[in-house]
């Protein structure tokens, strides 16, 4: 059902069958107020998954370079051996 009233149920009618300056003003601003609110949300969700994805790859980077460091330690005890002429046993 249409309705010369303003939006969100005001009482006073609109002026000549449109908005007034004021009331396209409001909606104007109101508009923009929710796109920086979906801005503003999309980068702190942006924000929260760099961050998560920056600490998990450090975790699974200093695991490898743990595992690297094992690995070299062995393949110098392994070279050391067969230069001495030793055998694994």
């Amino acid at each position: 059902m249409a309705s010369s009233y303003g939006f969100s149920g005001s009482m006073r009618p609109l002026h000549g069958g449109g908005l007034s300056d004021h009331q396209k003003n409001v909606q104007q601003d109101w508009a923009n107020r929710e796109l920086i609110e979906i801005v503003t949300t999309s980068v702190k969700k942006m924000t929260d998954f760099l961050n998560h994805f920056d600490v998990t790859c450090r975790e699974k980077l200093s695991l490898m370079n743990e595992r690297l460091t094992n690995l070299e330690r062995r393949v110098d005890l392994l070279e050391a051996m067969v230069t001495k002429g030793e055998t694994l046993s």
